[in-house]
């Protein structure tokens, strides 16, 4: 199920969004970007529409996803 990030709490939107960010252990190359600058990364994306936020009711999961 797609969760419209405009619907959440902007503090619950911030915490889901350090939350996905800090279990993705993403490489950003030689340049190290700060967690606020992650979580701007993706609160751009969501804003744009190429990623976002999926509820899995069978495994009672939530995570952020590219749209193809």
């Amino acid at each position: 199920m797609n969760i419209p990030w405009q619907d959440l709490d902007p503090e619950t939107l911030n915490n889901l969004i350090e939350y996905f960010v800090l279990r993705e252990g993403t490489d950003y190359g030689l340049q190290e970007k700060s967690l606020q600058e992650k979580v701007n990364d993706v609160k751009l994306q969501l804003a744009n529409g190429s990623v976002a936020i999926y509820w899995s009711q069978l495994h009672e999961t939530i995570d952020i996803k590219r749209i193809k």
